[in-house]
């Protein structure tokens, strides 16, 4: 076996079918959000707009949570130490389970280094802890929910992207007694759609499933606290387990699960992804805790968040792009073919200093190639004008038909 070969081939199938991820090389500076430092292949430097970032709300530059970091730095050091069940516990984790427990109306909270693991994780634990679950999950859930939900060796269902007339129908095929779950998610990243909340909690009631949502695209966004769309929606009580991120709307990194006290100390009893893993620094999690808190109490970051997505999404429709839009903040514009999409984000980057990252299969279906663009509170005006100039006139170069992909 010629294994350098084969991993030739590999890379270069995805250079053909231009899907080929490219790392840029970025450098932030603190209190510049969202202007940063590219580094050029040649090596030199020139200033961007990030427009694809996930720190939605600019949290990762704010003093509340620089100045924790800082503090938890100085009394501490750097790592934590260990795992959670041998020395990897301290004062500022536990701080921040209770804070994301009282973010969303639970008795406990469990911290991983990531939405990812958390989900994996725990999906995958489930079964475990409940035998012979069946697990009905959403067409389009995140990859983590589809990896937890396949190693898990459990039974599962996949029923069709927010249809709760479909679930049902599986539920109902399956033997009463059995446990159930039905997984999905607040807010979709890829389309920027809602989950049907309410009408999914009102069919696991009625077929006894557990419930499980994926608010990471939500938390720190929507509801009076930054709950997320359950929060806002009044639903939070109607979840068994609830999973979130710290890397995104607060700015941070690490994500956790939200249930009751029992279901907490179960899956922090079972999942592997939990128990052999180093946890969080500390001044990570002082950080995410100071982020928490903060947006717990100052909603104008949410509401300049909603009105800055709001006015892109106004602004691109009017140039006729073919913009997906569903209510959120998620801002998609469909390329539909891979190597336009690359091409586009490319010259983005290279005229105009705007970066956005192409996003190509299998992150979405093959045909539904896209940029996703993330506005946040602090694009100004100026940066809003460059980006719809730039799209408006490296459109047409692409050979792309406004009015045929908008159909």
């Amino acid at each position: 076996m010629d294994y350098t070969a084969k991993l030739d081939e590999a890379l270069e199938r995805l250079h053909g079918e231009g899907r080929y991820r490219t790392f840029i090389d970025i450098e932030r500076r603190r209190g510049q959000f969202p202007h940063a430092l590219w580094t050029r292949p040649d090596g030199t430097q020139t200033a961007i707009t990030v427009w694809c970032g996930n720190d939605y709300l600019g949290m990762g530059q704010h003093p509340e949570v620089l100045a924790a970091m800082h503090e938890a730095i100085e009394a501490t050091g750097a790592g934590s130490g260990g795992t959670r069940n041998i020395s990897g516990t301290t004062v500022y984790h536990k701080r921040l389970e209770a804070e994301l427990a009282d973010l969303h109306g639970k008795e406990a909270a469990l911290l991983f280094t990531s939405a990812y693991i958390a989900n994996d994780a725990t999906l995958s634990t489930l079964p475990k802890l409940f035998p012979g679950l069946i697990i009905y999950s959403d067409a389009l859930n995140h990859a983590s929910m589809i990896e937890g939900v396949r190693r898990n060796g459990g039974a599962k269902r996949i029923f069709r992207h927010n249809d709760v007339e479909h679930l049902r129908e599986l539920m109902a095929a399956d033997d009463p007694a059995a446990p159930k779950l039905v997984a999905f998610e607040s807010v979709y990243s890829m389309d920027g759609d809602f989950g049907p909340i309410e009408a999914i909690c009102d069919a696991a009631d009625e077929f006894g499933a557990l419930t499980y949502i994926d608010e990471v695209h939500a938390v720190g966004m929507y509801g009076p606290r930054g709950g997320g769309v359950t929060e806002r929606d009044r639903l939070a009580h109607r979840i068994d387990i609830i999973n979130g991120t710290l890397a995104k709307a607060y700015g941070v990194m690490g994500g956790y699960i939200a249930a009751s006290a029992r279901m907490c100390d179960a899956v922090r009893s079972y999942a592997p992804g939990f128990i052999f893993t180093t946890s969080l620094a500390p001044a990570i999690a002082a950080g995410a805790a100071a982020s928490v808190a903060f947006l717990k109490r100052d909603e104008t970051l949410r509401e300049r968040h909603q009105t800055q997505a709001k006015i892109l999404k106004m602004r691109l429709k009017g140039l006729g792009l073919p913009l997906i839009d569903h209510g959120s903040h998620i801002v998609p514009v469909i390329v539909g073919d891979p190597k336009h999409t690359k091409k586009l984000s490319d010259m983005l980057l290279e005229r105009y200093g705007i970066y956005v990252q192409p996003i190509n299969f299998p992150t979405v279906p093959r045909g539904t190639e896209r940029l996703r663009f993330t506005p946040s509170p602090v694009h100004g005006p100026g940066e809003l004008d460059h980006l719809v100039t730039a799209m408006d006139q490296l459109w047409s170069q692409c050979a792309l038909n406004r009015a045929e992909l908008s159909a």
